[in-house]
């Protein structure tokens, strides 16, 4: 089938009618193509928003959120063709999206369908000045939404809901791996009468379509989700020009175990914040620290479990592990497995292709665990983003946290003790936007999320999202 962009609520072609071709990971098969747009595409797209913005911004906020709370039930009502389209689409365990991925899409735009009727202006009385200052919050205008293959409804929604829950309008592009549940989010938008230009979503490729949204004089803001080198290359871009930015990038999280812990919950939830989503999350913990006294227990039950996860096709019941998403990243870490080796690195289990039967030409890859004998290894020095993790253990806080900050990344972490005094020490050291005690992914939208350091620029969810999509505006009156 074709996907077709989304532009001022009708599907369009590409102008160029050129033609990408998309591949279904379970078996590496070419399922459909998608628009290789252009710049051409790009400004109609633009047009369509620029139009669409003054009618938009001047939209109560009863009835924006009237909207895209609509869109949350009819992505709720329409769970498993979205679920289907995802995992076709990207490998995943249709589990997994069933659970996750369309849920909490529907679940972005409940959020801030919500939010954005409690995110409330300020006022200041300048006592013995006789006067009063209040803060405007106004949208920026149009601005561009850019998202990831790994969670890609998750992720796209993430973006778009806050954006236009605060009057902005949008131009969108999803990843070019994964276009299909962003191209089925238009028949949403139309049921549920959002506005014809509020949201404009382009397909194609990141050097063409998303340079062409990054580098528009005329596009506000860019909101990015993906690889560090790429979400410099945007800064670059967009800098010059005064744009709003936020880049959420590249994560190598360390997961750091005492023993103190509680093992069995440590250790099951270890086994799921390693391998997750393939470990194509930029959340997953992919350096792991043991405390030495409880190391080698660790190292034995850990690869025991991860020796049961079933890798097999993303629709089979009762699989853990589905394909990666593309032959390319399947390739790429499988390189690193193979340097981790290279490195004096102990390859505990995994690190194999699998053949599924019917599906022989599909991205399966036994998880795999490398013990690693110096935190300074490529392996554990850059984002491999697959189901490769590396573990070693550590004697005392001063040495781990050395280890665990000693990378260019700092999105999230996770701490295993039920020392409070050392949760707090650690807590307040590490160097990261995120920090879970005692669990791994556990979300409130309500929340700050994003990275320090090269895991990106800027904060999204909860009011700070809607921060960055409205221009504040201070306005001060005298008075006698």
């Amino acid at each position: 089938m074709k996907v077709q962009n989304y532009i001022n609520g009708q599907y369009v072609d590409p102008i160029n009618d050129e033609w990408i071709d998309n591949y279904c990971p379970a078996n590496g098969e070419v399922y459909g193509q998608i628009p290789n747009s252009s710049q051409d595409d790009v400004e109609v797209a633009y047009i369509a928003a620029k139009s669409a913005f003054l009618s938009w911004s001047q939209t109560t906020f009863e009835e924006r959120s009237r909207i895209l709370i609509k869109i949350s039930e009819l992505l709720e009502s329409n769970l498993d063709r979205f679920a289907e389209a995802e995992t076709k689409d990207n490998g995943k365990p249709l589990s997994l999206s069933r659970s996750v991925d369309i849920p909490r899409a529907a679940q972005n735009f409940r959020f801030f369908g919500n939010a954005i009727t409690q995110f409330a202006s300020e006022s200041h009385e300048s006592v013995g000045q006789h006067a009063i200052n209040y803060t405007l919050r106004q949208p920026l205008g149009v601005v561009g939404c850019i998202s990831p293959w790994n969670l890609p409804l998750y992720l796209f929604t993430w973006k778009i809901a806050p954006a236009i829950a605060a009057g902005n309008c949008v131009v969108a592009k999803p990843s070019e791996v994964t276009p299909m549940t962003a191209y089925l989010l238009g028949e949403i938008c139309n049921e549920a009468g959002l506005p014809q230009g509020v949201l404009n979503i382009v397909h194609g490729l990141g050097t063409t379509a998303g340079q062409a949204i990054v580098a528009h004089p005329d596009i506000k803001a860019i909101s990015f989700t993906g690889g560090t080198a790429t979400g410099a290359h945007i800064a670059k871009v967009a800098a010059p020009m005064f744009k709003k930015l936020s880049l959420e990038l590249g994560g190598k999280n360390p997961n750091i175990i005492f023993a103190d812990c509680d093992y069995d919950d440590m250790l099951s939830t270890t086994v799921r914040s390693s391998f997750a989503n393939q470990g194509q999350i930029c959340l997953c913990g992919s350096r792991i620290f043991v405390e030495s006294t409880i190391y080698d227990k660790f190292k034995s039950d850990f690869v025991q479990k991860v020796k049961q996860l079933k890798v097999g096709h993303p629709s089979e019941q009762g699989i853990q592990i589905g394909a990666l998403v593309s032959k390319s990243h399947l390739e790429k870490v499988m390189s690193y497995i193979k340097t981790g080796i290279e490195e004096n690195g102990k390859l505990l289990c995994g690190g194999n292709t699998v053949e599924i039967k019917g599906y022989e030409n599909g991205y399966y890859l036994e998880p795999a665990v490398i013990e690693v004998p110096s935190d300074e290894c490529r392996v554990n020095q850059e984002e491999i983003f697959g189901p490769v993790v590396t573990i070693m253990p550590f004697n005392t806080e001063e040495e781990v946290l050395k280890m665990a900050n000693k990378v260019k990344y700092g999105l999230s972490a996770t701490l295993w003790t039920n020392d409070i005094k050392r949760t707090l020490r650690i807590s307040s050291k590490l160097q990261a936007g995120i920090v879970w005690v005692n669990t791994w992914m556990m979300r409130d939208l309500r929340t700050p999320f994003g990275g320090v350091k090269a895991s990106g620029v800027g904060r999204e969810g909860g009011f700070e999202a809607l921060r960055f999509f409205t221009e504040a505006k201070n306005v001060c009156i005298k008075y006698d």
